[in-house]
């Protein structure tokens, strides 16, 4: 039998369909490698320590996701649960902190080394330029600090003002998830405003000449290019993503005086209010608080009570510059309220004026050196995900996200409570949370089918918080409540045929710290529960709902799939391609089948590799 994931593998894209070099059908399933890679390896960027956060052009990411010296563990580990297909986490930040130009060789250079190391192991990967909230900074991690100051932005002073909420200047217990309504806050929201949008939003703002957005994005792209042309000729490199959880700032809404915001948490002031904040006016503003049913406020409180401006001496507060408010008789008057949700005599639709455009101008430079790698496309949160037309790039995979918004956001595990955040409503009962899952993760199918031209559909993110319970399983051991979480969510993607990357696995998860990121925790590998280190599957957490049997690559058209991880039951069918001469491969993980199985089929023959895990 071959040895299949290595050597004649190369993936392409037919249709819907990734294939492989012998024109068979792939599915692929990995992970997101991982959750530490947000933060710098040294100094230690772990989100709880405050000591040398500012000083953010000396830091490095080399050792991120880990270091060289664990390839051969970690990736026979990966490969051993049948994870071949890698979501790659690297940042803006790793690869050109120093300054404007100013690369690090030395992390592109261990980039390059672990991922030759991964090829050897017949693994796949996508590099995923990771950000939330654009940076560090702001809460969440991806651009560098220097992108700040370029507009006279002072860091220091994010959390004073309101412009941003962080795990560093907040201290412990970091609220759960409040680091998403950074999405909203000055910081976070003007950033993406101009990256996208500046030219139209921020005509005023330019930096040596140049319009902040085409600086912005010609420094990112070509960040990501350094890294594209180091990793040009390994073998294992399927594409590259445009960039994670993109959010459109304020581009689009309508009016500068409403509240916006992902989740209700703490203060979450309206555009207006925000950019008041930052210009050093105190506020009286709600502080909100998420409940099971509905967000509650909870408190009035004054933010920025000292008036401190989050602007840098000698730089004008931005969106004042740019004549959408103004102070009159000591009092702010909002001049424009509608600025960013109307230009050019339309309406402005961010995927289609801002995303898209961004998206092709990515795939157009990247390409120039890998011309075959393919594109993956994220959505934006809260939004549709975009149209693609024939004259949009080519090779393109839509790889949204999907999570159960409860075990996520609330750290609990309900059997027969759960929330359809698409359909905006209450989910009530354990088999209505089944078909609701499904049909949830087959949206993306559809809007590909329809609004992308048929394109394939990858699951970039799909996951659970493991502290679950105030971290209860890791007192008791009990893992049951992520089982079943797992479970759920697992047949839900099975009965989709998706390809998926799991989030996460993070090398130095602890119990105590997580993911080492804003208190998230949802590795599905941690030292701390690796009682025995020279058994492969020790250190993964509720780990049987997660290693599953699946059609590798199906020499035809995929039909059904499923797997009860009680019974052990695997069924698939498929529609044999009577021109390939190739078998079809099916991973089994001995997790579930030490004492071996028993094999129907329909028509055909069959060989097991017990090593290799494959039938």
């Amino acid at each position: 039998m071959e040895d299949y994931g290595k050597g004649k593998n190369t993936i392409t894209i037919d249709g819907g369909y990734f294939k492989d070099a012998y024109g068979r059908v792939l599915m692929l399933r990995g992970v997101n490698l991982g959750g530490s890679s947000k933060v710098p390896s040294r100094p230690n960027g772990a989100t709880w320590l405050k000591d040398g956060f500012y000083d953010h052009r000396q830091v490095s990411f080399v050792g991120r996701p880990f270091p060289i010296e664990e390839a051969e563990e970690q990736f026979s580990r990966l490969r051993s649960w049948g994870f071949t297909f890698l979501r790659f986490l690297v940042t803006w930040e790793a690869i050109e902190h120093a300054g404007p130009g100013l690369y690090d060789r030395e992390y592109l250079d261990f980039v390059r080394i672990l991922l030759e190391k991964a090829a050897g192991f017949g693994i796949q990967v996508f590099i995923d330029p990771h950000q939330d909230v654009w940076s560090r900074f702001s809460g969440g991690d991806g651009a560098p600090g220097w992108t700040f100051e370029l507009i006279g932005m002072d860091i220091r002073k994010f959390q004073e003002t309101g412009a941003a909420f962080t795990h560093q200047e907040h201290g412990d217990p970091l609220p759960q998830m409040i680091w998403s309504t950074n999405a909203t806050k000055l910081a976070a929201a003007t950033m993406f405003t101009l990256f996208f949008g500046g030219t139209d939003f921020a005509p005023l703002t330019k930096i040596d000449g140049i319009s902040i957005q085409e600086y912005l994005q010609h420094h990112y792209i070509k960040a990501i290019y350094q890294l594209a042309d180091r990793l040009k000729d390994l073998p294992n490199i399927v594409g590259f993503d445009t960039l994670n959880e993109p959010l459109p700032g304020w581009i689009g809404i309508k009016d500068l005086t409403k509240r916006y915001t992902t989740v209700e948490k703490g203060f979450i002031p309206t555009p207006f209010q925000a950019m008041q904040l930052g210009a050093g006016i105190p506020l009286n503003l709600e502080r909100w608080e998420r409940g099971v049913l509905r967000p509650k406020v909870v408190a009035r409180e004054v933010v920025n009570p000292a008036g401190k401006r989050v602007w840098l001496d000698g730089f004008d507060p931005i969106w004042q510059k740019n004549g959408i408010w103004k102070m009159i008789n000591g009092k702010p008057v909002l001049l424009q309220p509608n600025h960013f949700g109307y230009h050019m005599g339309r309406t402005v639709d961010f995927n289609r004026d801002y995303y898209v455009p961004f998206n092709n101008r990515f795939a157009t430079e990247i390409r120039k050196i890998q011309p075959k790698t393919v594109i993956f496309v994220e959505k934006v949160f809260n939004n549709p995900g975009p149209d693609w037309t024939e004259d949009d790039a080519c090779d393109v995979v839509y790889a949204p996200h999907w999570y159960d918004p409860v075990v996520l956001v609330m750290k609990k595990f309900h059997s027969w409570l759960n929330y359809d955040r698409g359909k905006n409503k209450l989910i009530i009962g354990a088999q209505r949370i089944k078909r609701s899952f499904i049909d949830q993760l087959s949206r993306p199918l559809r809007h590909a089918r329809q609004r992308m031209g048929g394109i394939p559909v990858v699951i970039g993110e799909v996951g659970i918080a493991y502290d679950l319970d105030a971290g209860e399983a890791y007192r008791t051991g009990n893992f049951s409540a992520q089982e079943m979480a797992w479970e759920r969510i697992m047949v839900a993607l099975e009965a989709n045929l998706h390809h998926f990357t799991l989030w996460n696995y993070t090398a130095d998860n602890t119990n105590a710290r997580g993911d080492n990121w804003n208190d998230e925790d949802l590795s599905i590998f941690s030292r701390d529960q690796q009682r025995d280190p020279a058994d492969i599957n020790s250190g993964g957490r509720a780990l049987r709902p997660v290693v599953r049997p699946y059609p590798m690559a199906t020499a035809g058209i995929p039909g059904e799939l499923s797997f009860n991880a009680g019974s052990k039951e695997f069924i698939y069918s498929f529609k044999h391609a009577q021109d390939l001469r190739v078998p079809t491969i099916i991973y089994f993980p001995s997790l579930h089948y030490q004492d071996g199985f028993k094999v129907d089929i329909s028509d055909g023959e069959y060989k097991i590799d017990l090593e290799r895990q494959m039938l």
